[in-house]
């Protein structure tokens, strides 16, 4: 009986794949090489580097917005990297990253939330990035309308018989 009662136990179990084994995780390493990812990477949706303009973001306000991201390893755990350690990063002043933050935080991307020590000391700033997680989701359903006519169009051309309309109020009319 004990044994049938292992048997169920055991299939409930899940076999986990060894890490490293993902098909996403073996094609990164096949397109950056193996000790590349090694030393980490870091997930930032395309719509932030597609949106750049629309989010009225200068390529070194982009820039600063990546390093935090790559900071940020989990949803609950914001990024609180020091000032000089993200100065180093872009070969910036320390000041030149405050400014770009606080234009970041004007903009409603970021906002810095103080850390301090038990003892008092001040500690590095928390990066809380929910505002740009807002407008990327606010922009989203309009970036997905644009990606679902282009992926209408491609399959269009690949049916016989298919002739360009120059745009949508051309092929209304036409009907």
């Amino acid at each position: 009986m004990a044994n049938d009662e292992e048997k169920v136990e055991s299939a409930k179990v899940v076999a986990l794949r060894p890490r490293g084994s993902s098909k996403a995780g073996q094609a990164s390493e096949r397109k950056w090489g193996k000790k590349v990812i090694e030393l980490g990477f870091c997930i930032v949706p395309s719509l932030l580097l597609r949106a750049q303009q629309r989010l009225g973001l200068n390529p070194t306000q982009l820039a600063v917005l990546l390093q935090l991201c790559d900071f940020w390893w989990e949803e609950a755990r914001k990024p609180h990297p020091g000032v000089k350690r993200l100065a180093e990063r872009l070969s910036l002043s320390e000041r030149q990253v405050r400014r770009y933050i606080a234009e970041l935080e004007q903009a409603g991307l970021v906002q810095r939330i103080e850390r301090h020590a038990s003892h008092g000391g001040k500690q590095t700033n928390i990066y809380d990035l929910s505002g740009l997680v807002r407008k990327l989701k606010d922009l989203e359903p309009e970036f997905r309308e644009v990606e679902d006519d282009a992926k209408e169009e491609r399959l269009a051309v690949s049916k016989r018989g298919y002739k360009r309309v120059a745009n949508k109020a051309k092929a209304v009319n036409a009907e």
